[in-house]
């Protein structure tokens, strides 16, 4: 059985999302970044970190990627122009939101207080708020890469939500009907009621 290692508050939810959506089951170890019990699976004290047997492993999108290759769902083919298109989705997310999310979070609460540029924050809001207009038009579907859910509509939606939650200015109607409705999937609730 797997183990996530992780706070529910963090992006551990994406792992816990991916693995209900693949029906796997698993421990959830509820931890915060830096704590003890997080540095006991990732020296650094980053979460998550995911557990599989003797090997574990960190980076929430690394750690999504291995879990669709590994049970064969939620990715396109690995060598097909199909991944390659998902992929340069996946990064272009984790480059233009989720970057940008974590850096208002360094400036916010991560960052000791001396080492914190709150002036920063306006322009990470504008940026993130130009990159959702463009997922928004790029979106022309039931999900991000077509007809069937993939990593990225988990990605980008984690994103969305953060973004809510960091106080970012909502999303164009078309990206937040598509991202309520990725929430209202069973698998998501299951893996954003977890304790922690």
């Amino acid at each position: 059985m797997y183990k996530v290692i992780g706070s529910t508050k963090s992006r551990a939810l994406r792992v816990m999302w991916m693995l209900e959506e693949l029906g796997q089951p698993y421990e959830h170890v509820a931890c915060g970044p830096r704590s003890d019990e997080a540095k006991k699976y990732n020296p650094s004290g980053k979460i998550p970190a995911l557990v599989d047997g003797d090997e574990i492993l960190t980076d929430s999108v690394a750690i999504m990627q291995y879990l669709a290759d590994k049970h064969g769902k939620l990715t396109a083919p690995a060598g097909t122009p199909a991944r390659a298109h998902q992929d340069a989705m996946t990064l272009w997310l984790i480059d233009e939101m989720d970057a940008i999310l974590w850096a208002a979070a360094k400036h916010s609460f991560v960052f000791p207080e001396e080492h914190r540029v709150p002036e920063i924050k306006p322009s990470l809001k504008a940026e993130f708020a130009r990159s959702a207009k463009i997922l928004s038009d790029r979106l022309d579907g039931p999900f991000l890469m077509g007809d069937e859910i993939s990593v990225p509509d988990l990605l980008a939606t984690h994103c969305i939500n953060w973004s809510i939650g960091a106080g970012f200015d909502r999303v164009d109607d078309k990206l937040g009907a598509w991202a309520k409705s990725m929430r209202d999937r069973p698998a998501f609730k299951a893996a954003a009621t977890k304790e922690g």
